[in-house]
């Protein structure tokens, strides 16, 4: 037994070369792989009813009991076992978060595995040892479906990178090419902590389709366009440096009788959707139901059978300019003062000493929500000492926040919620809703009064993240 390891798992996908992974450190004196051990439709192989004495359907009740024994109970060494991203998902965190369980990661360019799989599904054979027997297939190359095939390996491959990046683990990496170097799975053997070496490798299964890509595919010329199309390098991806933010569940407000519940994002319509969750329920602004946490919020959806939930989204350019008058420019109930003596001292910001006064007019106003626009930009790329606040953070990553709470039911854009609050409380039984009031902007002077291309530009700079993924147009 390994002094580092109880067990090991190969992370890998179809058509990878993980068969004949395994069967080389089969062959390694105390190492035993029992194959894809956590597989949906079968335990370990096709033909297999069992490992180490336990059934799929005992594997499919607790599969967390086959982890153990295969850890536990294998005899003669270190226990492992092969699992694609589309294995029974309720075992991967008991396998991430154990650093006794040893990490194999094998990889192959995926344009390879993507076609060596539509040839075995073609000719319906996944394995090789006799090169007579080797049937033959020209596929054909699925744009769609290779780059779902792409999103699928990379998405995983990315979740077990930042698994162990977070938990301080190092896994041993291993490229399909690197499959024929015996030195390579003698390194791979020494580092499980296994007693046995390989003198050579085990050559009983024969690589498939050793032809070139384009020669397996019959419509190669469609193939490369394709590939060319695709962003390889992520070149018109919008960068995102903000810190991940969680679900802020005692800020979510509910209706007084009226099944609908609130999720805010932050320095938008909070007032004008809390004063018609009054008006809906002919109530008083103590009546609404807020300070949820997640039990309380749980127990509040468990009662109400058909709730509804809903966010707002507001332009970037407006929301910025409510979080910068509310937040930065006074300096009363609810402003962040200490931000803006550091936005004052550090990044110029050309605010008054105190609250604006009669000698702060309209142009001031725009220099400073200029000059504040621009910090913006630094602060979302990451490039200020001062936090990214819930308030101006990108809408985009407070949606994703709520995601690993629950996500709203329905995502509204501000200038919709005079039509969709009220059908939103028709679908859930209110018989004749009030319309809302539009907000009110706490403002010295309305962003339509200071709005010119110079403030949309400087918008669009600071939130690039969230004009290309929800759409938004120039705010004027």
């Amino acid at each position: 037994m390994s002094d580092r390891f109880e067990s090991f798992v190969i992370f890998a996908e179809m058509r990878t070369g993980s068969n004949f992974l395994e069967t080389n450190l089969n062959a390694v004196d105390g190492l035993t792989c029992h194959g894809e051990a956590f597989n949906p439709h079968f335990i370990g192989y096709p033909t297999s009813k069992d490992i180490l004495g336990l059934t799929q359907a005992d594997r499919d009740r607790d599969p967390l009991r086959l982890l153990a024994q295969i850890r536990l109970a294998t005899p003669g060494g270190i226990g492992g076992f092969r699992y694609f991203h589309d294995h029974d998902a309720r075992v991967l965190p008991a396998i991430l978060e154990d650093a006794r369980c040893a990490k194999i990661i094998l990889t192959r360019n995926p344009l390879d595995s993507y076609v060596s799989w539509k040839i075995a599904q073609a000719t319906g054979q996944w394995k090789l040892t006799n090169v007579s027997n080797r049937k033959d297939a020209r596929v054909r190359f699925d744009a769609t479906e290779f780059e779902n095939h792409l999103a699928e390996v990379q998405d995983f491959q990315i979740l077990l990178m930042n698994a162990l990046q977070t938990s301080g683990q190092t896994a041993f990496h291993v490229a399909y090419e690197d499959l024929q170097d015996v030195a390579v799975m003698n390194g791979l053997a020494g580092w499980l902590g296994a007693r046995g070496r390989l003198d050579s490798l085990n050559t009983a299964l024969k690589r498939q389709n050793p032809e070139p890509v384009a020669a397996k595919v019959a419509n190669a010329p469609e193939m490369a366009q394709a590939l060319a199309r695709l962003d390889r390098f992520n070149l018109n991806r919008t960068p995102n440096f903000e810190p991940r933010r969680g679900p802020v569940v005692p800020g979510y407000i509910a209706a007084a009788a009226t099944p609908l519940l609130y999720m805010p994002i932050r320095s938008g319509p909070e007032d004008a959707v809390s004063r018609w969750f009054r008006d809906l329920d002919g109530v008083g602004p103590g009546d609404l139901v807020t300070g949820f946490n997640q039990a309380t919020l749980r127990e509040w959806k468990r009662e109400r059978p058909g709730h509804r939930s809903f966010t707002v989204l507001r332009h970037p350019a407006a929301r910025a300019h409510e979080a910068f008058c509310t937040r930065i420019l006074h300096t009363g109930k609810g402003a962040f003062n200490g931000i803006r003596r550091t936005l004052r001292r550090a990044h110029d910001l050309p605010l008054p000493e105190g609250d604006p006064g009669e000698a702060y007019g309209p142009d001031d106003h725009r220099a400073a929500f200029l000059s504040f626009l621009a910090f913006l930009k630094a602060n979302l790329n990451g490039q200020t000492a001062v936090r990214v606040d819930g308030h101006w953070a990108t809408q985009a990553q407070c949606l994703q926040g709520m995601a690993e709470f629950t996500l709203p039911d329905v995502i509204l854009r501000e200038d919709e919620i005079a039509e969709g609050l009220p059908d939103l409380a028709r679908k859930v039984g209110h018989a004749a809703p009030p319309l809302p009031h539009p907000s009110e902007p706490q403002a010295p002077f309305s962003l339509a009064r200071i709005y010119d291309a110079r403030i949309e530009a400087a918008a669009r700079e600071a939130y690039a993240r969230d004009y290309v993924m929800f759409g938004f147009s120039d705010w004027g």
